[in-house]
């Protein structure tokens, strides 16, 4: 039925555009890789308990990677975790996302509507 990488990360909100050019970089690299799909969304209806995870001046992003299975997702995300794209991405720090404040787990999918 599928499994997605479900990850929350909070952004500097001043610099929402840089992130939007990371996020699609590190978007077409997976889907190159073999991921399905790659979205990634703005938070903008919050409770307080989701809005507390993200400070001042930030704003909470969600970004979903569909797979067609656990084991592919494993292999997808091992590909692009080694190309030297993703590599300099993660390595450089560019202050425009805290990378320790990221969430982040996979899913299988149990119920399709």
């Amino acid at each position: 039925m599928g499994y997605i990488d479900l990850y929350l990360l909070p952004i500097q909100e001043a610099r929402v555009e840089e992130y939007r050019e990371q996020a699609s970089a590190f978007g077409a690299v997976v889907k190159e890789k073999g991921a399905l799909s790659y979205r990634e969304f703005r938070a903008d209806d919050l409770d307080e308990g989701f809005a507390a995870s993200a400070g001042a001046r930030q704003l909470l992003t969600a970004a979903v990677v569909e797979f067609e299975s656990r084991a592919q997702r494993d292999a997808v995300m091992e590909q692009a975790m080694a190309d030297p794209r993703i590599v300099a991405m993660t390595d450089a720090d560019t202050g425009v996302a805290d990378l320790a404040q990221m969430r982040y787990g996979g899913f299988e999918t149990f119920v399709e509507a």
